[in-house]
């Protein structure tokens, strides 16, 4: 255990010290790339958690570091390397016994998780979550290690996301996950290619592996999609175009089992549709309906749940509507709101962001939980943050 602690420690002293030296490096200004940011995130929350929780009303301080590096070795090949490094302070930590469980969490092939120290109040945490080698040319693509696999077109709900899909709800990870992977991509024309991604398990039950065709036809963008996802087969494809002024995307997805075990998995079948449009005074509008054929979740979680393609909703359908607007070049809103109606419940989510100064930008993000005493989002509750974020 020592040993991998010092081997992770000697890897984190190695990539800040060579994304420092690199980024002051006059020499190698064009083929070293550098960049981040900084963000104080105080959150409260107001939820009925289970046992052994004792109050209703929570408090927690996070600050949160990510630190972007790309090496570009040659004209065809080059290293990324992404992390992100958070610390927790406030009730969660005092009051919740396996909150640090939660967080020191990494559900890929290697785990990088690693909590450099863990007290009574507060909590430090660092993982990668980009860390890979990349060929490519004009017609190839080859990466290698942990990446965004970047299927899904939609914006909330995405069926075709095999391999990293994400939570809407996590206001604080815009990055979105990566996975640990081997992608080839093959690059035939103007929007059209074939990829292969295989991004193995610690076993059997958690390797995924797909392979990817996409062209453009009639202003269409169309991908065909088929593979192996977590002892599952799975078919299906997705499309994004347009009708007149107003964005069409889709998804959609079948996933039946492999083995033969009694399991309360059933075949499934994932569908989720959108539409777009931007109005002329710069309003942005989507919206979106899902059908998750024997989907949904007994229970909701404000400490987040991990989702996944052939179940990426928690009730059998779901109806999202999203507008953005820029008051101004430095105010911006938008509003989410999801409603649930198998499960009587539903979601509003209003943030507001402005831009103090270059590269400085303050925002409010809050989002509420509804749902009727069997809904799974009935002890939910409300969160409510603020975030003040430097980039660099």
């Amino acid at each position: 255990m020592m040993n991998t602690m010092s081997s992770r420690c000697k890897y984190y002293i190695i990539l800040i010290f060579l994304a420092v030296t690199k980024s002051v490096d006059a020499q190698t200004p064009d083929n070293f790339e550098i960049s981040g940011y900084n963000e104080a995130l105080p959150i409260f929350i107001s939820a009925d958690l289970p046992l052994p929780a004792e109050k209703e009303n929570f408090f927690e301080f996070r600050f949160q570091n990510r630190l972007n590096t790309k090496w570009f070795a040659s004209e065809t090949i080059s290293f990324t390397g992404e992390m992100r490094t958070r610390l927790f302070t406030g009730d969660f930590v005092q009051n919740i016994p396996f909150y640090a469980e939660t967080i020191d969490t990494d559900d890929g092939f290697f785990d990088f998780s690693w909590m450099i120290a863990e007290e009574d109040n507060w909590l430090l945490h660092v993982i990668p979550d980009r860390l890979y080698g990349e060929w490519r040319t004009d017609k190839w693509s080859i990466r290698t290690g942990r990446q965004r696999v970047n299927w899904g077109i939609n914006l909330v709900s995405n069926p075709n996301d095999l391999f990293n899909i994400y939570s809407f709800y996590d206001f604080s990870y815009p990055e979105r996950p990566g996975t640990d992977a081997i992608r080839i991509q093959h690059f035939l024309g103007f929007a059209s290619r074939m990829e292969l991604t295989v991004s193995p398990g610690r076993d059997a039950e958690e390797t995924v592996a797909a392979f990817l065709y996409a062209f453009n036809t009639s202003g269409y963008d169309i991908q065909v999609i088929g593979g192996y996802f977590k002892e599952r087969i799975t078919l299906g494809g997705g499309w994004a175009g347009n009708i007149r002024q107003t964005g069409f995307k889709g998804e959609l997805m079948f996933f039946h089992d492999l083995t033969h075990s009694e399991s309360i998995r059933k075949a499934n079948i994932v569908i989720s549709a959108s539409a777009d449009h931007m109005l002329q005074n710069g309003l942005f509008l989507v919206a979106e309906l899902l059908y998750n054929q024997n989907g949904g979740r007994d229970n909701f979680s404000v400490f987040g749940q991990n989702l996944s393609a052939d179940n990426p909703s928690f009730s059998r359908f779901q109806f999202t509507s999203y507008a953005s607007y820029s008051f101004t070049p430095l105010i911006s809103s938008t509003l989410s709101a999801i409603y649930y109606p198998d499960e009587d419940a539903a979601f509003i989510s209003p943030q507001f962001t402005y831009s103090l100064v270059t590269d400085l930008d303050f925002s409010l993000i809050s989002q509420f939980f509804m749902g009727s005493g069997d809904s799974a989002f009935a002890n939910a509750g409300t969160v409510l943050s603020g975030s003040l974020k430097w980039n660099f």
